[in-house]
Formats: structure tokens, sequence, C-alpha cells
């Protein structure tokens, strides 16, 4: 969330009114009738819904009615919201999305998830809108804080923006009594309906300011538009056997390929001396085949190394010449046989982290090929076909050993070793290509498996899509690469469902952290105005009691509904102060009072908030009458303690993720870098950092929310799992310990394994070898 920007000192003098009222009446009324003709025309669709929304018709049936009743009002809420966010632009104080959408939250009451549900889905269209109009917006963002008075706008605070009209869709529904489906559905409505004529308004107004000389030098115009490549331009046909050649393009430059080639080539002049080099490698991301080349050569002469002199020298060659090798028909047969029959050295290669799977694979292959009727004596593997075997074997070592996958999360991942094998023998430009089905396929299995333990039911969930598409690809996969694409797209849109809930889970996590903290300020702000009252007195016990435990309850709970300034919170002081200025004077023993006659009201709103009530409320009051009496009289034993009042409690803080993060306490004491604080204070919303426990295990974090309370962040776990509340003071102490560092992404499971594959292999290794020669 952004904070609201603190208005410009030269505000006055840098605005343009007369420009900011065109840019207003330009945008805002059309927008607003846009939006109102567009709900006119959804109760029609919701008709159309309930008549195939099976047992959701009703509600959908419902929704049309309250739609029709409440049209005018909720395009007039609409309108209005725009206007508020606009108004405060205006007034030189640049409004936050994050927190309009937020600000209805009250208490410690939880937002309900269909709230939440809300909430992102206007969160979706606003990330719509901003994808198909950024190049507007960026500029608009820049004229519109210009002219009114040189802020700096962004998505959060532009109020013609993408998240000031998802807010406004949001505020627009938002007292409709709507089923939550039915909801979403108007919002997506609004999401297809919007977005074209948004573009338009955008890049008409762009086009006004430049001719109103508004920032005249930054570009204007509309975008030309760019067709994304899609999974299915990249795939290949089977058959492709040898080392492709690859295209240019950026779904051919993972980091990692462009790291190796440049090390590569650093010892390209080394290894002319002692084998043929590649040819003219140049930029991965331009040669694919050159990068397949590069790793060719460095698989073999890794081999060599490992192999020794003997095969260094020719010995295990000469040993192979008479071997003829498996022709890539014959090796997709064996490969098919192995993926289709459960393997048990195969599965116990894929549990042991000591095992090479390469070998165990190489092994495996050969050892079946006598099911075929092949000698093995007689037949070995082709050194490309070997290589290929070496590369998906490592690239599972290292997915499965560096990854947090263990138990039936490393089972399943395990389970695509073989068609994979099958896809590098088929098309090998899957090394090379970023946009390659199977890598994707695979990029979105292991970021599911990951960590996942199935502790939760969505997790469970998910592990068992999981299966369900592995299951799929290991029955259906021939030698067809379509299925790829197919179960990719479909597990991709699954995860995307999937990912929906966590962002909900971690908006709930802020939510009950916000609370939480309203809840310490109030319980801190009670005891201190209790302490205040208390010092240096002697209190009768029922008073004391009263005061300790009803009083100071309805107290937290006043500041936590109205805050400060709420007149519960005053009238309770009040009532306090009163109580003990009749103690005071009973035990200057005035006799003849009638004791809390002016307090009797106050005191039974305190008593109510506990659950006491009638009789059981006169009892205690009398109680208390009877106390103060007793002191002005001085016959201590006649006062009367408090009856036996109801247990109250207050929320107890939410509990940690089991296995959170321990920290370090009294920071005030401990030595840490006042600048490792200092940047962990900065780190904006959605940072990612590692966080490393005794053990040396270490969990990703992203920070969601700060307080601007205590200033605390909260992190989530990828479940979206609260694991996290602490303060920079205390992250710094950790970071001076070594317990938390900066997150590094990378490009997804595949594009990882692919740099730990070729950091085993070790190019300076290799460089060794080739002085054997």
């Amino acid at each position: 969330m952004s904070p609201t920007q603190q208005p410009n000192p030269n505000f006055e003098r840098a605005r343009d009114p007369v420009l900011l009222a065109m840019v207003r009446d330009a945008f805002l009324p059309p927008l607003g009738d846009a939006f109102a003709t567009a709900v006119a025309r959804y109760d029609d669709v919701l008709f159309d819904r309930a008549e195939r929304a099976g047992g959701s018709q009703l509600l959908f049936l419902d929704g049309m009615r309250e739609l029709r009743r409440r049209r005018q009002e909720i395009a007039s809420r609409f309108r209005a919201q725009l206007s508020l966010a606009w108004q405060a632009l205006d007034a030189g104080s640049p409004p936050s999305a994050e927190a309009a959408l937020s600000s209805q939250a009250s208490g410690l009451s939880l937002v309900a998830e269909h709230e939440l549900e809300s909430r992102l889905a206007v969160r979706n269209l606003a990330s719509v809108l901003l994808r198909d109009c950024k190049p507007a917006l960026s500029r608009l963002d820049r004229r519109l804080g210009w002219i009114a008075g040189g802020f700096e706008l962004d998505a959060d605070t532009n109020p013609i923006g993408p998240e000031h009209i998802g807010v406004a869709v949001h505020e627009a529904f938002a007292t409709c009594d709507l089923a939550p489906e039915v909801r979403l559905v108007l919002i997506k409505l609004c999401e297809r309906d919007l977005v074209g004529t948004v573009s338009k308004l955008y890049e008409a107004l762009d086009l006004r300011l430049v001719r109103e000389g508004v920032l005249p030098g930054a570009p204007a115009g509309a975008r030309a538009p760019q067709r994304p490549a899609r999974p299915a331009d990249q795939a290949h046909a089977a058959g492709a056997g040898g080392w492709a050649e690859g295209a240019g393009g950026d779904e051919y430059s993972p980091a990692w390929a462009d790291r190796f080639m440049q090390r590569w080539q650093e010892t390209r002049g080394v290894m002319q001396h002692g084998l043929d080099a590649p040819g003219e490698a140049g930029h991965a991301g331009n040669h694919g085949g050159s990068l397949l080349d590069a790793l060719h050569q460095l698989l073999q002469q890794s081999r060599e190394l490992r192999g020794g002199a003997e095969q260094a020298a020719g010995g295990v060659q000469a040993a192979q010449a008479a071997q003829r090798p498996l022709s890539q028909r014959e090796m997709l047969s064996v490969l098919s046989l192995l993926q289709a029959t459960p393997n048990a050295a195969l599965n116990a290669a894929i549990g042991d982290e000591q095992e090479s799977l390469s070998q165990r694979l190489k092994s495996e292959v050969l050892s079946n090929a006598s099911q075929l009727g092949m000698d093995p004596t007689s037949t070995r593997l082709d050194p490309k076909d070997e290589d290929a075997i070496d590369l998906v074997g490592m690239l599972f070592d290292v997915l499965l050993d560096e990854r947090d996958l263990a138990g039936r999360p490393r089972e399943l991942i395990g389970r695509l070793v073989v068609p994979f094998v099958k896809v590098a023998l088929l098309d090998r430009r899957m090394f090379v290509q970023k946009t390659h089905p199977a890598r994707r396929l695979l990029n979105a299995l292991a970021e599911a498996c990951e960590g996942n333990q199935g502790e939760s039911a969505a997790e469970r969930t998910l592990l068992a899509k999981v299966e369900e598409i592995i299951h799929r690809l290991v029955a259906e996969f021939n030698e067809n690469l379509a299925i790829f694409m197919t179960l990719e797209e479909e597990f991709r849109d699954f995860l995307e469902q999937h990912r929906r809930r966590i962002e909900i889970t971690e908006r709930r996590a802020a939510e009950i952290q916000r609370g939480q903290e309203r809840l310490e300020l109030a319980r801190s702000r009670a005891e201190f105005e209790l302490a205040s009252r208390l010092e240096g007195r002697q209190l009768p016990q029922a008073v004391a009691e009263f005061l300790r435990n009803p009083w100071q309850h309805h107290v937290t709970l006043a500041l936590l509904r109205e805050g400060e300034v709420g007149d519960v919170f005053v009238e309770s002081l009040e009532l306090a102060d009163g109580i003990l200025e009749e103690v005071a004077e009973a035990q200057r023993h005035i006799v003849g009072k009638l004791w809390l006659q002016n307090w009797q009201p106050g005191l039974r709103k305190v008593f109510s908030s506990i659950g006491l009530h009638g009789d059981a409320a006169d009892a205690a009051i009398g109680a208390l009458h009877d106390t103060l009496q007793a002191v002005a009289d001085a016959r201590p034993e006649l006062e009367k303690p408090l009856p036996e009042l109801p247990a109250v409690t207050l929320p107890q803080p939410a509990p940690v993720e089991r296995g959170g993060i321990e920290l370090v306490a009294g920071t005030d004491t401990l030595d840490f870098d006042n600048a490792d604080a200092d940047r962990i204070r900065a780190l904006p919303v959605g940072t990612w950092l590692d966080f490393v426990d005794k053990e040396g295990r270490v969990q990703a974090g992203k920070l969601s929310w700060i307080s601007p309370i205590s200033s605390r962040l909260l992190f989530v776990n990828r479940r979206g799992v609260r694991f996290c509340v602490a303060s920079p003071e205390e992250l710094a102490v950790m970071v001076r310990l070594g317990r938390l560092r900066t997150h590094v992404a990378d490009d997804g499971a595949f594009d990882s394994a692919m740099q730990g594959v070729i950091e085993r292999l070790d190019v300076p290794a290799v460089q060794e070898a080739v002085t054997l020669h």
C-alpha cells in the first residue's frame, strides 16, 4: 500500500487548475456514462446466465432483480468514488487506491472471504487495464502529476488510473445484496466492457495534454500491438533427433545459457589445442545450436575426465568399436517400455540423493534393450543420445536435491525423468528454448510441489492435480510433444486458481495482523490509563477489581471500535475519574452521600459490555455502593466483594505457522548495523527474503504488509501463511547473524537446475582434461 503523498510545498504555484478541470471533464463523465450504459445491460446477461446456472439459478435471478432495482444507485456510487479520488488529487494529496479499498475494515472482525474475492477481482480488473494501457498510462502519470503540482503519480495514486477504477467498481456494487458468484460475474463483465473505453480515453487525453504543451518532450501516441509468442508456435514435430539449430529471439535466452556461453568462449582458445572447438558460438540467445554444440563438448570432456586416463587415452573407445549404437527408434522403444513399466532400480535412484540418475538411466536403458530382442553386449548408446540422457539425469539430480522436494512431491517429480529423456531425444531445443512446452510444464509442476507436504486442504488438492497431470503424461506421451502444451495450459489454469487462494490467504494474514496490532495498541493505551489512575492510590478491593477487569476491558473495546476520539472512550475515562473521586470522598469519611448515583448509567454500560445485565448488574453496582459506604463509615468489615464476573477475553494473537522464524529479542542491547535496519525499512511490499533457521534450512518469505502502527514487517511463506512478524531492528540482527539474506529469484526450476548442471560439470575442470591429450 502506497501512503498518500505529502502536499508539494510549491503546490499552489505549480498546479494548473484549468488543465486539471479539463482532464476531469474529459475523463470522468464519459467513463461514468460508459459504466452506467454497461450496467444497464447486465440484468439481461444475468438472466441468460440463470438459464444455464443449474443449482445457482435462483442466485442469478435474485441478482438480476437487485441490479434492476439499484441500477441508478450503482452508477452513482461509481461516479462518486472516482470523484472522491479526483478531489483528493485536486486538494494536493494524491489518494491511495489500496488504502481506499481496505478502508472498510473495522475493529477486529476479519474481512469476509467473499469480500476478499471481490477485492481480488477488481485488482485483476486493474491489472488487465494496466497491461493493455501501460504506455499511455505511464505518460499520463507524468503529465497529470505535473499539472497537479509536481507529484510523482503511479498506479496506486493516479485517481483516473486502473487501480482507482477498480476501487470504483468495487464500491459501485458494495451495498448490493448479491451472491458472491454473481458479484464476481458482474466485475468480470465490467472488465470486459470497460477496457476498450478506458484505453481510448487514455490515448485521447494524452494527446490532448500534448497539444496543451504539457511535457511535450515526452513521447505520445498509441502503442503498436505486439502478439506474444504462444507455446503452440514453439512446438516441433517428433523425430528431430539431431542437435537442432536454434532460431533467434528471447525464447532462446535463459540466463544460465548466457553465463555459460561467456565462460565457454573464454576457454575456447585453450580447448582448440586439444579438440575441435564448436562453431562460432556468439550469444546463446541468438545461436541455440552453438550452445548445444558447446554442451555436447563439455559433456564429452567431463565424461572423459570422470572415466580416467584409460578412457581418455581411447582404451574404452576401442572396446566399444565392435558395438553398434542403438538407433533413435530403438532408444525410443526402450524408453517407452521404461515409461510404461515401473522400474524399482530407477525409483530407488530417484529417492537416493547419493546415486547418479544419469548413470542409472543409461544402465537401465541398456539392460531393458534385451526385452525388445537386442543383445546388450553388442549394442551401446549413441554419443549424442548419451549426452541427452546425461543432461536430463543431471538436471533432475540438481532439481531433486536443491529444491524443497521431499516425500510424495519428490516421487511425483521423479516420474518425469523418462518422459523428459524422450523429449531430449526428439527435440533437444528443450535445453535452450525458454518457452518450450516441456520445460514450462516442469516449471509449473515443480512450483506446485516445492515445499508442499499436503498440510492443508488446498495443498492436498494441488498435489492431487499434480499427480493427475503426471499420470496422464506418463500414460499418453508417445512421440507427440503436443501433449505437453495441452497439459501445461490445463495445469497453468488450475495453478492460477490456486494462486488466487494464496493471495486471499495472504491478505487475510495482513488483516489478522492489522487487527492484532490495533488490539495491542488498544490494550497498551487501556493499561496506561489504568496505571496512571491507580498509581499511589490505596483502593478498596471491589473498586480495584472493577477497574482492572470490566472497566479496562470496556476501555479496550472502545478504543478498538471508535479510537481515542470516540464518545464511549471519553465517557469511560470520565466514569473512572468520577468513581475515584467518590473513593477519595469516602476515604475522607464524608457521610450521608448517595454513592455512585451520578454514575449508574456508565456503570451499567461497563457491566453490560462483559455480559452482566439486569439484576446481576444491579448486584455488582450495589457491591460498589456498599463498599464506598463501608469506607466512609470506617467499617472495613462491611465492604462487599463484586459478585463473580463472567470470564472476559479479548482476541489472542494469531498463531504463527509451525516452524516459524525464531527472532532475537532485546535489540537495544544487541549489535546490529543501522544501515541494515534502514535498508529493511525501505523494502517495498512484495520483496522476497531468505530466512535461515538454526539448522541451516532456508525458507523464502514475502514482505506482505508493513504496519502503520508499529512499523513491523509481516512476511508470509509461499502458501500465503504468516510465519514472521518483526521490526526492522530485529531483522537487522538476523542479517548480522547470517540468518537473513536477499532472495535470488530464478527463471523457474528448469533454468535453475541447468545452472546447477553447468556448475557440476565445471568448465575449469574441463580445461584440465584438455591437457591430458
